[in-house]
């Protein structure tokens, strides 16, 4: 059996990142070709898997069925979900899961999130967005950096809430390797920020884009333990929905990143929303994250660029690197208040311009982020913020809340 040549890694930001990039893509490239395949080959297995997906996807579409699945919370709670929605939200790697929260619940958020801000003079004092993640989305303001609200710990810490991470969290292999990666019955209720966009908002979206890492994906020991077989060319043994090793991945710390693990992002609508209205859109294919993390070695690619990724920016589908991906770009169903919309971590997603919305465009953010060692020590940093009212460590310092009195307190 040949050698396998083993990766160089840096587990904090490499003091010189374009040597590093070069570096580490010609241990890839080396690492590939010692188990008797070529970078293009594994490239183009890839690319033709992506491409009987998206000829699925287009069907559906010319059937008028849903690309993406949608379970009602009954079935959830009931445990009533039939195997082959299951396997199709595996293969998609999304849900929108009906009614998680009942219509007036949702409604009674929403307006308790007006008074929560109105109370305060946010819109007096806010000072506009304190890191470009979402600048294109020309927010006065559109996200709100809020989070210690009622309304948003009644939705992170609701009973409904709990049984849709379970449900959501049971699509991942959580043990391997003689080792319990997560809890999938545990969530460490990550907290996130607040969207409102109004009637007659005019957005330029955001781009089609991951947040879970940047150069780390590729750098860092355990990462690279993760994708071992998508940097090895074994991309048929590739499964994005093994935990291994995820849990104890290091991230190179940003502002525009997640340090948490999360099986699933998603959010809670509190308005309805109409599907054509500037709303969410993914890549629906999970294991679609291999040709991202493989396309820079190409010869197309110059040695020290990876196509687009740079520290402390989301990760980029871009044009010129990853047209392909493109037309599987879809978008969610029609929404209502109440209901709860997830996507794999992997899974590429954008947010669809919009000219003149018609209708209010609201959600709370709240992924699943399940117990594990690296989520319990970054809750431990949500406490302190919490007992402050302090902006979380993932994001800006903007701090508003901290003088709110009728913010959510630990008594």
């Amino acid at each position: 059996m040949s050698h396998v040549p083993q990766l160089p890694h840096w587990e904090t930001i490499p003091e010189d990142p374009l040597a590093a990039i070069r570096s580490i893509k010609r241990a890839i490239r080396a690492q590939i070709e010692a188990g008797g395949r070529t970078v293009e080959s594994v490239l183009a297995e890839i690319e033709e898997f992506v491409l009987v997906e998206i000829a699925d996807i287009e069907a559906t579409r010319m059937r008028g069925d849903d690309v993406w699945p949608i379970i009602d919370y009954a079935d959830v709670a009931a445990g009533t979900v039939d195997a082959a929605m299951k396997s199709y939200l595996r293969r998609r790697g999304c849900a929108v899961i009906r009614g998680t929260f009942g219509r007036a619940e949702a409604e009674q958020w929403d307006a308790d999130i007006v008074d929560y801000v109105e109370s305060n003079n946010f819109f007096e004092t806010y000072r506009g967005p304190a890191d470009d993640f979402f600048s294109s989305v020309d927010s006065k303001p559109e996200i709100y950096p809020i989070y210690w609200s009622k309304a948003q710990l009644q939705a992170r810490s609701h009973p409904h809430m709990a049984t849709t991470q379970q449900f959501l969290n049971s699509f991942w292999t959580s043990q391997s390797h003689n080792t319990t990666w997560f809890d999938p019955s545990r969530d460490t209720m990550y907290a996130d920020r607040i969207r409102r966009r109004p009637p007659g908002t005019t957005s330029a979206g955001l781009g089609p884009h991951l947040d879970s890492g940047t150069l780390d994906l590729w750098m860092t020991s355990s990462y690279q333990q993760a994708f071992r077989h998508v940097f090895t060319g074994d991309f048929a043994a590739y499964d994005p929905w093994d935990a291994s090793y995820r849990t104890t991945a290091t991230n190179y710390p940003g502002s525009t990143m997640c340090s948490a693990f999360r099986t699933f992002q998603g959010w809670t609508a509190l308005s309805d929303m109409r599907h054509d209205q500037g709303v969410l859109q993914t890549v629906p294919i999970p294991k679609a994250f291999a040709y991202l993390l493989l396309r820079p070695l190409l010869d197309d690619v110059p040695d020290d660029e990876m196509c687009g990724v740079q520290m402390n920016r989301a990760l980029p589908m871009l044009d010129a690197w990853h047209a392909a991906l493109r037309p599987a770009l879809s978008g969610i169903p029609d929404v209502q208040f109440g209901d709860t919309v997830w996507w794999h971590c992997d899974l590429i997603h954008a947010v669809a311009s919009v000219t003149d919305q018609q209708g209010w465009g609201n959600v709370l953010y709240i992924p699943a982020a399940p117990g594990c060692a690296k989520n319990d020590r970054y809750a431990m940093s949500l406490h302190e913020a919490f007992a402050t009212g302090e902006s979380p460590d993932d994001f800006p310092s903007e701090h508003y809340e901290t003088t709110w009195l009728n913010r959510f307190r630990p008594e």
